[in-house]
């Protein structure tokens, strides 16, 4: 029997490229050079202050209870039960290496709101992690609170690790109908690599494989129900029926996800009329040309390149946004919003690639099964946008963020001298104005910073084992902090250094004259004259098209 499937797609679910956030990659220890787990993840958000959340372990007492904010805006939504004994949390990792990371895809508008319900995304993720010492461990603690205090959200991909296995769960609310949310988690097989950005990727699952496939007993059924889904169990795909994809799913959501497969791992090409927004389907309205859920890559990758998956602008590929006029002169791979736009009634878009202007926070997690906890776990973190930041080693060991990262250094609307949101917003900011030449004086510190950081990091490593060993957690973790926090607070430093050099560097359109980062002089002391390399030529051809004689000169020349 053929599957059936009761949808019409433009009408019931919410297109993900409304919110246009995050991209998350994962990586199991097969794929990666060291045996290292890792997770990637990109908070993308006009309204997100990027800073490194920490929150230490606690004990509670029992029958206590625990306030719910949504993450997004802050409203309260209600109170839980706390646990007796919760873990510290660095951000997006907790002490036993346990990360979690997200994407939002939206789903069936019907889903979009649960009445009552308490349990928003970010607090699952933020919650899973102060409770849990796995990565199933953590697909429980979440799949529990639904269950039991309602999903507030709408649909969401998960990307959850630990030291040994690598998980991608997607769950959508069952709106009003009844509390709580269907979902299916699957573990990533050892030496592949999995992605998501924003649309639900998980399509088909083995139904009797609870060691790397897990789901609610009700999400098929939930579908019969409601007239979404007829014919056979093992037929059943969850984006297809709870979030299928559309062109916004495919050109700003699923892109991303092929665009960083493309860099690793051979036969995405055959992918890329998908990536563009062109979808194929069959007779159920399910889409046929999909990307494989997760690929082997070429080469196993390292946390150097795991950082790289996170850089990219869909350099070398049908859209690469250096090569039209929306670049400018300067080769901009930019945007501004709103993301799609219209001309004589006619709708247009912009990309959506996954290095991003409205970058809160991202980071490459990398958890170590042949380390101790407090040091196996670092979290390679950064803010603002991924292509321009500097991902700093933050040990998931540590017992407080560093002041330039810390919460309440600034806002979105409070500028704050050492604030590292503000400092590495200055420094791109600065850059999107003559990207192409400043872009690379950025590159070179970035490189300098991250190469220095990863060949040091197995003698961090090795200090904290044995301190570890001769004198204890407490004195390992208090030299794990003092490192991490020294180096984010120099990094921010020396990026304020770097802010300064591309000021004096690049002011008023001219370049300054400099050898290693020394400006020229001449021998009276004045400043040797600037270049001024003025517009590239494929510019000056579009404005001359444009403009005609109008610009044409006369009779000599100006200066």
């Amino acid at each position: 029997m053929k599957k059936k499937v009761l949808i019409i797609i433009s009408v019931l679910f919410i297109t993900a490229f409304q919110a246009m956030a995050c991209t998350n990659f994962l990586v199991t220890r097969g794929a990666s050079t060291d045996g290292s787990t890792m997770i990637t993840y990109a908070a993308d958000s006009h309204t997100l202050y990027g800073e490194l959340y920490y929150t230490p372990a606690a004990d509670h007492e029992k029958g206590s209870m625990l306030d719910v904010y949504e993450w997004d805006t802050g409203e309260f939504l209600g109170k839980i039960e706390q646990v007796e004994h919760t873990y510290s949390v660095v951000s997006n990792m907790n002490e036993h290496q346990v990360a979690i990371g997200e994407t939002t895809y939206g789903g069936r508008s019907e889903l979009g709101s649960q009445p009552g319900a308490i349990m928003d995304y970010g607090s699952l993720m933020y919650i899973a992690l102060q409770r849990a010492k796995t990565a199933r461990e953590a697909i429980e603690v979440i799949t529990s609170l639904v269950e039991q205090y309602g999903y507030y959200s709408s649909g969401e991909s998960f990307s959850i690790s630990d030291p040994n296995e690598v998980w991608i769960m997607e769950m959508i609310g069952k709106g009003s109908f009844e509390k709580g949310a269907v979902w299916v988690a699957l573990r990533v097989p050892d030496g592949y690599i999995c992605g998501h950005a924003n649309q639900a990727r998980i399509t088909t699952f083995p139904l009797n494989d609870p060691q790397n496939c897990l789901y609610s007993k009700d999400v098929i059924s939930f579908a019969h129900e409601r007239g979404w889904f007829e014919g056979l169990n093992k037929d059943f795909s969850f984006s297809d029926v709870y979030a299928p994809v559309d062109f916004g799913g495919a050109r700003f959501c699923e892109a991303r996800v092929w665009a960083g497969f493309k860099k690793v791992a051979d036969g995405m090409d055959s992918y890329t009329a998908y990536s563009e927004g062109k979808i194929t389907r069959d007779e159920n309205g399910f889409a046929t040309n999909r990307m494989p859920l997760w690929v082997k890559p070429n080469n196993k990758l390292s946390v150097k390149d795991v950082m790289g998956l996170m850089r990219d602008h869909f350099e070398g590929t049908p859209l690469d946004m250096t090569t039209d006029a929306g670049a400018g002169p300067f080769d901009l791979p930019y945007r501004w919003r709103p993301l799609t736009w219209s001309v004589d009634s006619v709708e247009y878009c912009n990309e959506r690639a996954i290095s991003t202007q409205q970058t809160g926070f991202s980071f490459v997690s990398q958890s170590r099964s042949w380390l101790p906890d407090p040091i196996g776990g670092v979290l390679w973190f950064g803010v603002d946008d991924s292509y321009s930041t500097c991902y700093v080693p933050m040990y998931c060991g540590i017992t407080r963020a560093p002041e330039t990262f810390a919460v309440g250094n600034g806002d979105m609307l409070t500028y704050s001298e050492t604030s590292a949101f503000w400092t590495f917003n200055l420094v791109s900011n600065l850059a999107y104005l003559r990207y192409n030449v400043m872009i690379k004086d950025i590159l070179k510190v970035q490189n300098e910073l991250e190469d220095k950081f990863l060949l040091n990091q197995p003698a961090i490593d090795e200090a904290a084992t044995n301190l570890l060993n001769s004198r204890g957690p407490v004195a390992a973790r208090q030299f794990l902090t003092d490192y991490s926090c020294n180096t984010a607070n120099s990094t921010v430093a020396r990026w304020k250094e770097l802010s300064h050099f591309l000021l004096v560097k690049y002011k008023d359109g001219n370049i300054m004259k400099e050898t290693n980062g020394q400006f020229q002089r001449t021998a009276t002391g004045m400043p040797e004259f600037p270049d001024q390399p003025g517009y590239p030529e494929k510019w000056k051809r579009r404005v001359v098209k444009e403009t005609g004689n109008k610009l044409k000169v006369i009779g000599g020349s100006g200066h």
